[in-house]
Protein backbone atom coordinates (compact mmCIF):
# COMPACT_ATOMS: atom_id res chain seq x y z
CA UNK A 1 0.00 0.00 0.00
CA UNK A 2 1.49 3.64 -0.71
CA UNK A 3 2.49 5.91 1.79
CA UNK A 4 0.30 8.94 2.58
CA UNK A 5 1.60 12.27 1.21
CA UNK A 6 3.32 14.80 3.20
CA UNK A 7 3.35 17.37 1.33
CA UNK A 8 1.91 21.00 1.34
CA UNK A 9 -1.74 21.62 0.47
CA UNK A 10 -1.21 23.14 -3.48
CA UNK A 11 -3.21 25.92 -2.68
CA UNK A 12 -1.15 26.52 0.62
CA UNK A 13 2.02 26.26 -0.65
CA UNK A 14 1.16 28.94 -3.35
CA UNK A 15 -0.05 31.35 -1.01
CA UNK A 16 3.58 31.05 1.42
CA UNK A 17 5.81 31.46 -1.62
CA UNK A 18 4.20 34.56 -2.75
CA UNK A 19 4.70 35.32 0.62
CA UNK A 20 8.27 34.53 0.70
CA UNK A 21 8.84 35.80 -2.62
CA UNK A 22 7.56 39.35 -2.08
CA UNK A 23 10.57 38.97 0.45
CA UNK A 24 12.95 37.60 -1.24
CA UNK A 25 16.02 39.88 -2.27
CA UNK A 26 17.56 37.63 -5.35
CA UNK A 27 16.12 38.20 -8.66
CA UNK A 28 14.27 34.43 -9.25
CA UNK A 29 13.48 32.96 -12.64
CA UNK A 30 9.55 32.02 -13.12
CA UNK A 31 8.52 30.00 -15.37
CA UNK A 32 5.77 31.63 -18.06
CA UNK A 33 3.70 28.66 -17.69
CA UNK A 34 3.16 29.45 -14.03
CA UNK A 35 1.85 33.29 -15.03
CA UNK A 36 -0.26 32.10 -17.63
CA UNK A 37 1.49 32.72 -20.30
CA UNK A 38 1.80 31.75 -23.61
CA UNK A 39 -1.95 29.79 -23.96
CA UNK A 40 -0.99 27.81 -20.49
CA UNK A 41 -3.44 28.67 -16.96
CA UNK A 42 -1.76 29.64 -13.82
CA UNK A 43 -1.40 27.32 -11.23
CA UNK A 44 -4.16 29.22 -9.32
CA UNK A 45 -6.14 28.59 -11.56
CA UNK A 46 -6.36 25.13 -12.29
CA UNK A 47 -8.46 21.97 -10.56
CA UNK A 48 -6.07 19.55 -9.70
CA UNK A 49 -7.73 16.25 -10.22
CA UNK A 50 -7.08 12.54 -8.82
CA UNK A 51 -8.76 9.17 -10.78
CA UNK A 52 -10.57 6.79 -9.20
CA UNK A 53 -11.19 3.65 -10.74
CA UNK A 54 -9.65 4.27 -14.38
CA UNK A 55 -10.62 1.20 -16.66
CA UNK A 56 -12.27 1.91 -20.36
CA UNK A 57 -14.51 4.13 -19.38
CA UNK A 58 -12.20 6.14 -16.23
CA UNK A 59 -10.02 6.31 -19.30
CA UNK A 60 -12.02 7.87 -21.50
CA UNK A 61 -13.50 10.35 -19.12
CA UNK A 62 -9.95 11.07 -18.50
CA UNK A 63 -9.20 11.95 -21.64
CA UNK A 64 -12.07 14.35 -21.13
CA UNK A 65 -10.48 16.03 -18.49
CA UNK A 66 -7.11 16.17 -19.90
CA UNK A 67 -8.47 18.25 -22.54
CA UNK A 68 -9.57 21.19 -20.85
CA UNK A 69 -6.41 23.37 -19.82
CA UNK A 70 -7.35 24.15 -16.54
CA UNK A 71 -7.09 20.82 -15.21
CA UNK A 72 -3.78 18.99 -13.60
CA UNK A 73 -4.18 15.45 -13.04
CA UNK A 74 -1.87 14.61 -9.08
CA UNK A 75 -3.11 11.06 -8.79
CA UNK A 76 -4.47 7.74 -9.83
CA UNK A 77 -6.21 5.05 -7.67
CA UNK A 78 -7.12 1.64 -8.61
CA UNK A 79 -7.20 -1.75 -7.50
CA UNK A 80 -5.66 -2.84 -10.45
CA UNK A 81 -1.52 -2.44 -10.86
CA UNK A 82 -2.03 -2.57 -14.80
CA UNK A 83 -4.89 -0.09 -14.75
CA UNK A 84 -2.82 2.39 -12.32
CA UNK A 85 0.39 1.89 -14.50
CA UNK A 86 -1.21 2.74 -17.75
CA UNK A 87 -3.46 5.66 -16.35
CA UNK A 88 -0.27 7.35 -15.05
CA UNK A 89 1.51 6.74 -18.37
CA UNK A 90 -1.13 8.72 -20.53
CA UNK A 91 -1.40 11.64 -17.41
CA UNK A 92 2.55 11.69 -17.43
CA UNK A 93 3.09 11.70 -20.73
CA UNK A 94 0.33 14.61 -21.52
CA UNK A 95 1.94 17.17 -18.35
CA UNK A 96 5.60 16.29 -19.21
CA UNK A 97 6.71 15.51 -16.24
CA UNK A 98 6.43 11.86 -14.26
CA UNK A 99 4.36 13.58 -11.24
CA UNK A 100 1.24 11.70 -11.03
CA UNK A 101 1.44 9.68 -7.61
CA UNK A 102 -0.56 5.94 -7.56
CA UNK A 103 -2.75 4.50 -5.10
CA UNK A 104 -4.57 1.37 -4.31
CA UNK A 105 -6.65 2.51 -1.70
CA UNK A 106 -9.10 5.42 -2.57
CA UNK A 107 -8.97 6.87 0.79
CA UNK A 108 -5.24 7.51 0.67
CA UNK A 109 -6.14 9.60 -2.46
CA UNK A 110 -8.66 11.43 -0.44
CA UNK A 111 -6.01 12.70 2.20
CA UNK A 112 -4.13 14.66 -0.35
CA UNK A 113 -4.91 18.25 0.59
CA UNK A 114 -3.87 19.23 -2.77
CA UNK A 115 -6.59 17.22 -5.13
CA UNK A 116 -9.72 19.72 -5.69
CA UNK A 117 -11.65 17.04 -7.36
CA UNK A 118 -12.38 13.94 -8.09
CA UNK A 119 -12.87 11.10 -11.05
CA UNK A 120 -15.21 8.50 -10.06
CA UNK A 121 -15.02 6.02 -12.82
CA UNK A 122 -14.99 2.46 -10.42
CA UNK A 123 -18.13 -0.04 -11.14
CA UNK A 124 -21.52 1.50 -9.68
CA UNK A 125 -20.42 -1.16 -6.76
CA UNK A 126 -18.62 1.77 -5.75
CA UNK A 127 -19.99 4.31 -6.92
CA UNK A 128 -22.26 5.78 -3.83
CA UNK A 129 -19.57 4.70 -1.63
CA UNK A 130 -16.92 6.32 -2.77
CA UNK A 131 -18.74 9.74 -3.26
CA UNK A 132 -19.77 9.66 -0.07
CA UNK A 133 -16.48 9.08 1.05
CA UNK A 134 -15.29 11.88 -0.89
CA UNK A 135 -17.83 14.07 -0.35
CA UNK A 136 -16.70 13.75 3.69
CA UNK A 137 -13.42 14.23 2.21
CA UNK A 138 -14.38 17.92 1.12
CA UNK A 139 -13.73 16.98 -2.90
CA UNK A 140 -15.75 17.63 -5.63
CA UNK A 141 -16.65 15.18 -7.65
CA UNK A 142 -17.48 13.74 -11.50
CA UNK A 143 -18.92 9.93 -10.57
CA UNK A 144 -19.86 7.68 -13.02
CA UNK A 145 -23.43 6.18 -13.41
CA UNK A 146 -25.65 4.60 -12.42
CA UNK A 147 -24.46 6.34 -8.64
CA UNK A 148 -26.30 4.09 -6.81
CA UNK A 149 -27.17 0.40 -6.17
CA UNK A 150 -31.14 1.39 -4.36
CA UNK A 151 -33.49 3.29 -2.81
CA UNK A 152 -31.86 3.79 0.30
CA UNK A 153 -28.34 5.13 -0.87
CA UNK A 154 -30.01 7.26 -3.35
CA UNK A 155 -31.59 9.30 -0.28
CA UNK A 156 -28.15 8.97 1.76
CA UNK A 157 -26.13 10.81 -1.45
CA UNK A 158 -28.51 13.81 -2.03
CA UNK A 159 -28.48 14.03 1.90
CA UNK A 160 -24.65 13.90 2.11
CA UNK A 161 -23.98 15.77 -1.43
CA UNK A 162 -26.10 18.70 0.26
CA UNK A 163 -24.60 18.78 3.98
CA UNK A 164 -21.30 19.14 2.39
CA UNK A 165 -21.53 21.45 -0.23
CA UNK A 166 -19.39 19.65 -2.48
CA UNK A 167 -20.32 20.00 -5.92
CA UNK A 168 -21.29 16.84 -7.84
CA UNK A 169 -21.97 15.56 -11.30
CA UNK A 170 -23.13 12.44 -12.20
CA UNK A 171 -22.08 11.21 -15.45
CA UNK A 172 -25.45 11.43 -17.57
CA UNK A 173 -23.62 13.25 -20.23
CA UNK A 174 -26.72 13.85 -22.45
CA UNK A 175 -28.15 16.69 -20.71
CA UNK A 176 -25.00 18.85 -22.03
CA UNK A 177 -25.43 17.34 -25.26
CA UNK A 178 -27.54 19.89 -27.59
CA UNK A 179 -30.35 17.84 -29.36
CA UNK A 180 -30.99 16.19 -26.32
CA UNK A 181 -31.08 19.24 -24.39
CA UNK A 182 -33.53 21.70 -26.71
CA UNK A 183 -36.07 18.07 -26.49
CA UNK A 184 -36.15 17.95 -22.36
CA UNK A 185 -36.93 22.01 -23.29
CA UNK A 186 -39.56 21.96 -25.58
CA UNK A 187 -41.75 19.14 -22.79
CA UNK A 188 -40.25 21.32 -19.91
CA UNK A 189 -41.42 24.77 -21.17
CA UNK A 190 -45.40 23.61 -22.35
CA UNK A 191 -43.76 23.84 -25.89
CA UNK A 192 -45.82 20.45 -26.28
CA UNK A 193 -48.64 21.27 -24.76
CA UNK A 194 -49.82 19.95 -21.48
CA UNK A 195 -47.44 16.62 -21.12
CA UNK A 196 -48.94 13.38 -21.57
CA UNK A 197 -46.31 10.74 -21.95
CA UNK A 198 -42.47 10.45 -21.85
CA UNK A 199 -40.65 7.54 -23.35
CA UNK A 200 -37.41 5.83 -22.41
CA UNK A 201 -35.23 2.66 -23.81
CA UNK A 202 -34.07 0.29 -21.14
CA UNK A 203 -32.16 -2.11 -23.22
CA UNK A 204 -33.33 -4.96 -21.34
CA UNK A 205 -36.77 -5.54 -19.17
CA UNK A 206 -35.27 -7.55 -16.60
CA UNK A 207 -34.23 -8.15 -13.22
CA UNK A 208 -30.80 -9.62 -12.11
CA UNK A 209 -29.09 -10.99 -9.16
CA UNK A 210 -25.77 -10.48 -8.41
CA UNK A 211 -23.35 -13.16 -10.00
CA UNK A 212 -21.62 -16.16 -8.40
CA UNK A 213 -18.92 -18.15 -10.49
CA UNK A 214 -16.34 -20.90 -9.33
CA UNK A 215 -13.92 -19.70 -7.23
CA UNK A 216 -10.12 -18.95 -9.02
CA UNK A 217 -6.74 -19.10 -7.88
CA UNK A 218 -6.62 -14.87 -6.53
CA UNK A 219 -3.19 -12.61 -7.64
CA UNK A 220 -1.51 -10.96 -5.03
CA UNK A 221 -3.39 -7.46 -3.79
CA UNK A 222 -0.14 -5.92 -5.46
CA UNK A 223 -1.38 -6.64 -8.52
CA UNK A 224 -5.38 -7.54 -8.32
CA UNK A 225 -6.67 -5.95 -4.92
CA UNK A 226 -10.06 -8.40 -4.77
CA UNK A 227 -11.21 -7.31 -1.43
CA UNK A 228 -10.79 -4.04 -2.25
CA UNK A 229 -12.66 -4.26 -5.56
CA UNK A 230 -15.37 -6.11 -3.73
CA UNK A 231 -16.10 -3.24 -1.12
CA UNK A 232 -19.07 -2.95 -0.03
CA UNK A 233 -20.97 -5.94 -1.92
CA UNK A 234 -21.46 -9.06 -0.23
CA UNK A 235 -18.40 -11.41 -0.46
CA UNK A 236 -17.88 -14.06 -3.23
CA UNK A 237 -14.43 -15.86 -4.74
CA UNK A 238 -12.52 -14.27 -7.04
CA UNK A 239 -13.18 -14.82 -11.18
CA UNK A 240 -11.39 -13.11 -13.35
CA UNK A 241 -14.96 -12.57 -15.37
CA UNK A 242 -15.83 -10.51 -12.35
CA UNK A 243 -13.14 -8.39 -12.42
CA UNK A 244 -13.93 -7.01 -16.46
CA UNK A 245 -17.04 -6.52 -18.16
CA UNK A 246 -20.59 -6.37 -17.87
CA UNK A 247 -20.32 -8.04 -14.45
CA UNK A 248 -22.43 -8.10 -11.17
CA UNK A 249 -21.41 -5.01 -10.70
CA UNK A 250 -24.20 -3.57 -12.77
CA UNK A 251 -26.39 -5.84 -11.70
CA UNK A 252 -27.66 -2.97 -9.07
CA UNK A 253 -27.07 -4.59 -5.70
CA UNK A 254 -30.50 -7.18 -5.12
CA UNK A 255 -31.92 -6.36 -8.19
CA UNK A 256 -31.00 -4.51 -11.43
CA UNK A 257 -30.83 -5.06 -15.21
CA UNK A 258 -31.36 -2.86 -18.15
CA UNK A 259 -33.44 -0.77 -16.57
CA UNK A 260 -31.22 0.95 -14.29
CA UNK A 261 -27.87 0.58 -16.55
CA UNK A 262 -29.50 2.20 -19.71
CA UNK A 263 -32.07 3.85 -17.50
CA UNK A 264 -29.36 5.94 -15.42
CA UNK A 265 -29.51 7.72 -19.24
CA UNK A 266 -32.37 7.58 -20.64
CA UNK A 267 -34.60 7.82 -17.59
CA UNK A 268 -32.73 11.09 -16.08
CA UNK A 269 -33.50 12.51 -19.76
CA UNK A 270 -37.35 12.19 -19.23
CA UNK A 271 -37.03 13.58 -15.37
CA UNK A 272 -35.63 16.40 -17.00
CA UNK A 273 -38.64 16.70 -19.35
CA UNK A 274 -41.31 16.34 -16.99
CA UNK A 275 -39.22 18.63 -14.31
CA UNK A 276 -36.68 17.46 -11.71
CA UNK A 277 -38.85 18.70 -9.44
CA UNK A 278 -41.24 15.97 -9.68
CA UNK A 279 -38.49 13.35 -8.21
CA UNK A 280 -39.90 10.15 -9.59
CA UNK A 281 -43.15 8.39 -10.24
CA UNK A 282 -45.74 7.43 -7.40
CA UNK A 283 -47.09 3.87 -10.03
CA UNK A 284 -45.44 1.25 -10.74
CA UNK A 285 -46.52 -1.97 -13.11
CA UNK A 286 -44.45 -5.05 -13.80
CA UNK A 287 -44.10 -5.30 -18.16
CA UNK A 288 -47.37 -6.13 -20.18
CA UNK A 289 -47.30 -6.10 -23.79
CA UNK A 290 -43.95 -5.13 -24.54
CA UNK A 291 -44.42 -1.74 -22.13
CA UNK A 292 -43.29 -1.19 -18.50
CA UNK A 293 -45.93 1.94 -17.69
CA UNK A 294 -44.93 4.75 -14.53
CA UNK A 295 -47.11 6.89 -13.87
CA UNK A 296 -46.22 10.37 -11.90
CA UNK A 297 -48.46 12.11 -9.54
CA UNK A 298 -50.23 14.34 -12.01
CA UNK A 299 -50.71 11.53 -14.36
CA UNK A 300 -47.82 11.61 -16.99
CA UNK A 301 -46.52 8.78 -17.66
CA UNK A 302 -43.55 7.53 -17.80
CA UNK A 303 -42.63 4.12 -20.09
CA UNK A 304 -40.21 1.78 -20.77
CA UNK A 305 -40.08 -0.02 -24.33
CA UNK A 306 -37.61 -1.77 -26.16
CA UNK A 307 -39.58 -1.77 -29.72
CA UNK A 308 -41.57 1.01 -31.97
CA UNK A 309 -38.69 4.01 -31.86
CA UNK A 310 -37.42 5.88 -35.08
CA UNK A 311 -34.10 4.97 -36.02
CA UNK A 312 -32.24 7.91 -34.61
CA UNK A 313 -29.60 5.77 -32.36
CA UNK A 314 -28.98 4.63 -29.05
CA UNK A 315 -30.87 5.88 -25.70
CA UNK A 316 -33.70 7.57 -27.75
CA UNK A 317 -36.38 9.44 -26.09
CA UNK A 318 -39.80 10.43 -27.27
CA UNK A 319 -42.03 13.07 -25.31
CA UNK A 320 -45.40 13.30 -26.06
CA UNK A 321 -47.72 16.44 -25.54
CA UNK A 322 -51.42 17.04 -25.86
CA UNK A 323 -49.97 19.55 -28.88
CA UNK A 324 -46.60 17.66 -30.20
CA UNK A 325 -44.08 15.71 -29.65
CA UNK A 326 -40.51 14.87 -29.95
CA UNK A 327 -38.03 12.09 -30.41
CA UNK A 328 -34.18 11.81 -30.26
CA UNK A 329 -31.12 9.79 -29.97
CA UNK A 330 -27.30 8.91 -29.93
CA UNK A 331 -27.41 10.29 -34.21
CA UNK A 332 -27.43 13.72 -33.22
CA UNK A 333 -30.66 13.83 -35.43
CA UNK A 334 -34.04 14.61 -33.49
CA UNK A 335 -37.75 14.27 -34.94
CA UNK A 336 -40.43 16.72 -34.46
CA UNK A 337 -44.17 16.63 -35.33
CA UNK A 338 -44.35 19.97 -36.65
CA UNK A 339 -40.93 21.82 -37.74
CA UNK A 340 -42.65 25.24 -35.88
CA UNK A 341 -41.21 23.82 -32.69
CA UNK A 342 -38.28 24.94 -33.39
CA UNK A 343 -39.12 28.26 -33.73
CA UNK A 344 -36.35 29.54 -35.71
CA UNK A 345 -33.60 27.92 -33.72
CA UNK A 346 -30.68 25.89 -35.27
CA UNK A 347 -29.79 23.08 -32.82
CA UNK A 348 -26.47 21.67 -33.54
CA UNK A 349 -26.05 18.03 -34.54
CA UNK A 350 -23.75 15.75 -32.65
CA UNK A 351 -23.19 12.46 -33.24
CA UNK A 352 -22.58 10.17 -30.27
CA UNK A 353 -22.74 10.66 -27.07
CA UNK A 354 -19.21 12.68 -25.99
CA UNK A 355 -18.79 14.18 -22.25
CA UNK A 356 -16.34 16.69 -23.17
CA UNK A 357 -19.44 19.32 -22.56
CA UNK A 358 -20.51 17.58 -19.32
CA UNK A 359 -17.08 17.59 -17.91
CA UNK A 360 -16.66 21.26 -18.70
CA UNK A 361 -19.49 21.96 -17.08
CA UNK A 362 -18.64 20.35 -14.52
CA UNK A 363 -15.30 22.25 -13.60
CA UNK A 364 -17.15 25.41 -14.61
CA UNK A 365 -19.47 24.88 -11.46
CA UNK A 366 -16.51 23.89 -9.22
CA UNK A 367 -14.89 27.47 -9.76
CA UNK A 368 -18.60 29.02 -9.64
CA UNK A 369 -19.82 26.94 -7.07
CA UNK A 370 -22.77 26.56 -8.55
CA UNK A 371 -25.08 23.27 -9.13
CA UNK A 372 -24.25 21.77 -12.58
CA UNK A 373 -27.11 20.13 -14.96
CA UNK A 374 -26.42 16.52 -13.51
CA UNK A 375 -26.29 17.64 -9.81
CA UNK A 376 -27.17 14.90 -7.06
CA UNK A 377 -30.68 15.99 -6.40
CA UNK A 378 -31.83 15.19 -10.06
CA UNK A 379 -29.51 12.70 -10.26
CA UNK A 380 -31.19 10.28 -7.40
CA UNK A 381 -34.24 11.10 -8.41
CA UNK A 382 -33.86 9.48 -11.89
CA UNK A 383 -32.27 6.56 -10.00
CA UNK A 384 -35.29 6.22 -7.43
CA UNK A 385 -37.41 6.34 -10.54
CA UNK A 386 -35.23 2.67 -11.83
CA UNK A 387 -35.10 1.25 -8.69
CA UNK A 388 -38.73 1.03 -8.02
CA UNK A 389 -39.36 -0.14 -11.69
CA UNK A 390 -36.87 -2.93 -11.43
CA UNK A 391 -38.33 -3.74 -8.16
CA UNK A 392 -41.86 -3.76 -9.18
CA UNK A 393 -39.86 -6.10 -12.39
CA UNK A 394 -38.47 -8.12 -9.74
CA UNK A 395 -41.66 -9.34 -7.75
CA UNK A 396 -43.87 -8.96 -10.73
CA UNK A 397 -46.81 -6.84 -9.83
CA UNK A 398 -47.80 -3.28 -9.50
CA UNK A 399 -46.23 -1.21 -7.07
CA UNK A 400 -47.25 2.25 -5.08
CA UNK A 401 -44.70 4.52 -3.99
CA UNK A 402 -45.48 7.39 -1.00
CA UNK A 403 -42.97 10.16 -1.68
CA UNK A 404 -43.20 12.13 1.59
CA UNK A 405 -42.10 8.74 3.34
CA UNK A 406 -39.49 7.02 0.35
CA UNK A 407 -41.37 3.54 0.83
CA UNK A 408 -43.94 1.13 -1.20
CA UNK A 409 -47.62 1.65 0.32
CA UNK A 410 -48.67 -1.62 1.89
CA UNK A 411 -45.86 -3.66 1.12
CA UNK A 412 -43.77 -5.28 3.02
CA UNK A 413 -41.24 -7.27 0.66
CA UNK A 414 -40.84 -4.52 -1.55
CA UNK A 415 -39.73 -1.88 1.30
CA UNK A 416 -37.26 -4.90 2.21
CA UNK A 417 -35.55 -4.36 -1.44
CA UNK A 418 -35.07 -0.69 -0.91
CA UNK A 419 -31.82 -1.39 0.76
CA UNK A 420 -29.09 -3.60 1.60
CA UNK A 421 -26.42 -4.71 4.15
CA UNK A 422 -22.76 -3.52 3.37
CA UNK A 423 -19.94 -5.23 4.10
CA UNK A 424 -17.40 -4.31 6.30
CA UNK A 425 -15.62 -2.02 6.79
CA UNK A 426 -18.07 0.14 4.52
CA UNK A 427 -20.63 1.96 6.08
CA UNK A 428 -22.82 5.16 4.84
Amino acid sequence: MASRPTGVPRRRFLKTALSAGAAAAAPQIIPSSALGRDGAVPPSERVTLGGIGIGNRGTYDLGCFLQQKDVQCLAICDVKQARRDAAKKIVDEHHGNSECRTYRDFRELLDRGDVDAVLIATGPNWHATAAMYAARAGKDMYCEKPCTKNISQSLALVETMGRSGVVFQVGTQRRNIPHFAFACELARTGRLGKLKRVYAHPMGMTAMMSGWLPGETEPAPEVVDWDMYLGPAAWRPYNEKLLDGFNFEKGGGLVGGGVLEWGSHCVDLCQWAVGDEKVAPVEYNPPEDGEIVCRYADGVELIFRENGWIPLGSCPVRFEGADGWVEAGDSGKMVLSSPELLAGREVAEIGGYPATFHVRDFLDCVKTRSQPKGNAVAACNAHIACHATNIALALGRPLKYDLAKHEFVGDEQANRLRGEALREPWRI
